[in-house]
């Protein structure tokens, strides 16, 4: 092999010394015999179907705009100027309208699913349109000499072609026939089908082109594309209204500016090359509205005046909505106006309703950003934006509020604040009080349009004492600094505190981030020095943290958690706990709807469960936790601080006094003599019975409790911390310790075990063989997650959910050789131990007990490899 592969090289070589020798005139034919096929091919055009441009002008119906259209019958001609081939151009796809099979699927009007960045580019030789597509996160200084590698490495990809069907009168553009693009037949521009997650491909037969509007800026083309889905075994049409926007993007990008770990912005990455590199560098780009000061206002915003921003940020409201929330949704809006005030803007943020005015208004334009009301059974708001990936400029975003996100507002105010607001106790709020819960929302929705990441480490900046505080809370304004935090209501506050402002609103974070992301500056560098000014002032001060989102099941950093009140989740849960006795005590009697059914108590019972769960999992991150502070060099602070040795003894504390000693009042109330604790589904109601719901969400809060990776953590921080003192140290062995004594308690003391007590002393034993004997595969705890999942309390903007933590930390590779396997097989050991002792006493069912468990254990330990 090697032997031939010389001889290719030289027979290369040889051929190559040829053309060298010929080159120049080869070269010189061929530019020539390529000029001549060029002018044939426009004469051809020109002259032969010449006709052609204005037979199609007077067969159809022509619009002026970024591309001249020309509908002739069900077909549809973009006239290209030259001018746009080789422009960019961003294809934005959003859904028009569905059919109910697709919108009990959360799937509704709105709703951006695919963007692109295409090019067109005109082939006179060969009759053609190539359009190309690429991802433009790529850069290098035009002089460079890596700038002709990063063009070879990082080049366009062809999607589409068109045939020139002819040139205009005087040449200076070309038409072109693009309904497969936009009809289905292709997916090159707009592939639904795959984006929404269908199977199957459009029936060209049942899609059509609906409408194309065509504006200096953009083109909109609205179609109605049909498929089939099977429902039991039977084909059922599908028909999805979608709608195709165009935009030319400025030639000169917005100029970006790069994230920083410690202001939370969502981001496009970016890769830099250039000449004098020594590896590539990566930087993330933030995404955010272009606001500019106009220019004859330049020297006021530099001198600290106000100003007005050339182009503000305009919302508008869709006509759909209810009459009663507008103003509500609006005034959210508005509500942002004192922070971009922070950046040197007024009036920066506009919302308003479409008028008569605004003529060409239509909710999918792209031209037009729209908080968008959705009739649906899904409870949620989402705000979503669309990106120029080049800079990260936003250029228009969608809030998309579906109806129903009022029964999760309804819930959360009955259960967090029942307690001490009586208006927030009945079947139905007033909407003022229900327009006040809207107007948080809606603040929240729009505060990501701005770019603005959920900041879930904003309400550790309170002590959980002061947010009993009238003076405080109204001082502060809500539960938190931030209103992107999932800080709901104030839970803590007790009746006799009178605490009124119970409501999230924005927040100093939230001023701070918006003076961050937006102020204007001249050049790049006083930009970079003036940022990072601001955070080195306020980088000691709580208020200014920024706590990254973490997955439920993966929480590492107690601080950022989601649905939590102030900086000690103990103390925090306690009083949650009161005002939650408070509330189920009174579920039968705020429930109450004569002739109705028990659906509505059942429903808020559950809430009230899951509630309590989530006050557990709050607690339970405390142990093995970690506070992960998002340093830079020279700021002097640690990057990983294990959480106090003396606050994770008190979060085992609160869990065996609260968790795993389950709480009867709770599940064995007055409330089951009518109803089960009952889940809405889209089947219909799910009833859980209280014993079974209580052991099983009880065995999957020890299973995150007994994880492999939160008892690798603890046992880390045992190696960093081996210089500090015995009581500085929380330790694997002190929380099997104190759990098996608390578990055990009445086995220790001779006591015959209570129903409740064997449940638990299972669900810790089946735990930990779980853990360490994959044998035990049948009693993993998959469906208990399922339903831990569904019992927390509902929460926004779900669609974040896929980029939870930006910190990827490994601590559980090769746990087979890791303390962990060990320490639960030693635990396991020390229990079987205790039962064989104590085998023979107690009633019979406790004996029946240790009789199960002790089998369970030695056959776990004898098959363990």
């Amino acid at each position: 092999m090697r032997e031939k592969a010389l001889l290719i090289n030289l027979k290369t070589v040889v051929l190559a010394t040829v053309l060298l020798s010929t080159g120049t005139m080869v070269s010189q034919k061929k530019n020539k015999k390529d000029k001549d096929k060029t002018e044939q091919a426009a004469d051809s055009l020109k002259t032969s179907k010449g006709k052609k441009y204005d037979d199609l002008i007077k067969q159809g119906t022509f619009k002026k705009g970024l591309f001249n259209t020309i509908q002739v019958k069900t077909d549809l001609y973009l006239e290209i100027n030259d001018s746009l081939f080789q422009r960019e151009f961003l294809v934005v796809n959003k859904i028009s309208n569905v059919p109910m099979t697709i919108n009990e699927q959360g799937l509704n009007r709105g709703m951006n699913y695919e963007n692109k960045i295409i090019t067109f580019h005109k082939d006179l030789v060969a009759k053609k349109v190539w359009v190309k597509s690429s991802v433009p996160n790529v850069s290098s200084p035009t002089g460079d000499a890596i700038t002709a590698s990063v063009n070879a490495n990082f080049s366009e990809s062809i999607i589409e072609v068109f045939d020139i069907e002819t040139k205009n009168n005087d040449s200076t553009s070309i038409v072109i026939k693009a309904n497969k693009v936009f009809d289905g037949k292709q997916k090159s521009f707009n592939d639904v089908l795959s984006n929404i997650g269908l199977s199957g491909s459009v029936k060209s037969e049942l899609s059509y082109i609906e409408s194309v509007k065509t504006f200096p800026k953009n083109i909109v083309v609205k179609s109605q594309l049909t498929t089939s889905v099977f429902e039991d075994g039977i084909a059922i049409s599908v028909t999805l209204g979608v709608t195709s926007n165009i935009i030319l993007l400025d030639k000169v990008p917005m100029q970006p500016r790069f994230a920083d770990k410690r202001v939370g912005y969502f981001s496009e990455k970016h890769w830099y090359f250039s000449d004098d590199q020594q590896a590539m560098r990566e930087k993330e780009l933030i995404t955010r509205w272009r606001l500019e000061p106009k220019k004859e206002d330049l020297e006021k915003y530099k001198n600290g005046e106000l100003v007005e921003p050339k182009k503000p940020i305009v919302y508008y409201i869709d006509p759909s909505t209810p009459k009663q929330w507008r103003s509500y949704i609006i005034q959210g809006v508005r509500d942002w106006q004192i922070a971009f005030e922070k950046a040197g803007f007024k009036n920066a943020v506009i919302a308003k309703e479409p008028t008569d005015e605004d003529t060409d208004f239509d909710i999918d334009d792209v031209r037009y950003s729209v908080i968008t009301y959705v009739a649906s059974q899904k409870s949620n708001a989402m705000g979503p934006a669309v990106v120029d990936p080049r800079s990260g400029e936003i250029i228009e975003s969608d809030i998309i509020w579906w109806h129903n996100v009022m029964t999760s507002l309804h819930s959360w105010m009955r259960i967090q604040t029942g307690a001490i607001d009586p208006k927030a106790r009945g079947n139905k709020f007033s909407d003022e009080h229900m327009g006040e819960a809207i107007r948080f929302v809606s603040s929240h929705e729009v505060g990501h349009t701005f770019g603005l990441k959920h900041n879930m480490g904003a309400s550790f900046a309170y002590d959980v004492e002061s947010l009993r505080s009238p003076d405080f809370t109204a001082k502060m304004g809500g539960t938190a600094p931030s209103i992107m935090d999932y800080a709901r209501y104030n839970y803590i506050a007790q009746p006799e505190d009178h605490v009124e402002t119970i409501t999230p609103k924005i927040g100093e974070y939230d001023k701070y981030a918006i003076e961050w992301g937006y102020r204007w500056y001249a050049n790049e560098n006083e930009e970079h020095t003036a940022l990072n000014t601001l955070i080195t002032k306020h980088q000691n001060d709580p208020i200014y943290f920024y706590g990254e989102q973490q997955g439920a099941d993966s929480t590492i950093d107690p601080r950022s958690q989601s649905e939590d009140l102030g900086n000690d989740a103990m103390k925090a849960g306690e009083y949650g706990l009161k005002n939650l006795k408070r509330v189920v005590s009174n579920i039968l009697d705020w429930t109450y709807d004569k002739d109705e059914s028990y659906f509505g108590t059942g429903n808020l019972y559950i809430g009230a469960i899951g509630q309590w769960n989530l006050y557990n999992y709050h607690v339970l991150s405390n142990l093995g936790g970690i506070y992960l502070n998002p340093t830079v060099h020279g700021d002097n602070k640690a990057s990983y601080v294990a959480v106090p040795a003396e606050i994770q003894k008190r979060a085992v504390a609160y869990l065996l006094k609260n968790t795993l000693t389950l709480p009867q009042w709770l599940f064995f109330n007055p409330i089951l003599d009518k109803t089960n604790p009952l889940k809405d589904t889209p089947v219909g109601p799910y009833e859980y019975t209280p014993y079974t719901l209580a052991r099983e969400l009880q065995y999957g809060f020890l299973y995150s409790m007994l994880s492999d990776e939160r008892l690798l953590r603890i046992t880390e921080n045992e190696l960093f911390q081996r210089n500090e003192t015995k009581e500085n140290v929380f330790t694997v062995t002190q929380l099997f310790k104190t759990l098996r004594q608390n578990i055990f308690a009445s086995t220790i003391q001779n006591k015959s075990l209570t129903i409740l007590e064997r449940l638990t002393q299972k669900n810790y034993v089946d735990v930990l063989i779980v853990s360490t004997n994959k044998l035990f595969e049948k009693t993993e705890p998959k469906k208990t997650i399922e339903i831990h999942e569904n019992l927390n309390m509902p929460q926004l903007c779900d669609y974040l959910d896929n980029s939870k933590m930006a910190r990827n930390i490994n601590q559980s590779a090769m746990k087979r050789v890791s303390e962990v396997t060990s320490d639960k097989k030693g635990e396991l050991n020390q229990v079987l131990q205790l039962l064989k002792s104590k085998r023979n006493i107690g009633n019979q069912e406790t004996k029946n007990h240790y009789f199960d468990l002790i089998q369970r254990i030695e056959r776990a330990l004898n098959n363990t490899l």
